[in-house]
């Protein structure tokens, strides 16, 4: 059951920027409106190789692990999840050159197209165990996700052009 779901949104700040906000796995728990806790426990390089995130929906709460699979600093980063051992998703950021990118009267201007995805995995096991610690059957989470999308987006513009 492959259920792809994008969201979409201009920052105004290089991609190199964003890129390095994102791959900072811990200022998710600013952003996103399930995720609270993310717990590192391996690096490679000086950057998380491995986390545990830490989720919750109104009153389910629940954990899954994550390994980075791709992070291509000012392009892409993106993570698999499991819960159990078993295949949950894979959430990724895709950064590109925003519209109209170049110097204006007043200042100079980068704007970074953020695209924000998530990639279904789950297979039987995962599905059952994501309703039971999620409380969404499996129809019901593209739809949460993209809303999440959504708000994390805004969240992590607000924040980076607030600087």
């Amino acid at each position: 059951m492959a259920v792809d779901v994008t969201e979409q949104i201009a920052v105004n700040v290089p991609a190199t920027t964003v890129y390095a906000a994102v791959a900072d796995v811990r200022r998710m728990t600013r952003w996103s409106p399930e995720c609270f806790g993310v717990l590192i426990w391996r690096h490679t390089n000086g950057a998380p190789a491995r986390f545990i995130g830490f989720n919750r929906r109104g009153w389910y709460v629940w954990f899954t692990s994550c390994e980075v699979v791709v992070a291509v600093p000012g392009q892409e980063f993106a993570f698999d999840v499991n819960i159990f051992g078993l295949p949950v998703a894979r959430w990724g950021y895709r950064f590109a050159p925003g519209a109209g990118d170049g110097p204006t009267p007043d200042r100079a201007t980068t704007s970074t197209e953020v695209t924000e995805y998530w990639e279904d995995r789950r297979n039987r096991g995962s599905l059952l165990l994501g309703r039971i610690f999620t409380g969404h059957v499996a129809n019901d989470r593209p739809a949460a996700n993209s809303e999440g999308m959504r708000t994390t987006l805004g969240r992590l513009r607000r924040e980076l052009e607030a600087v």
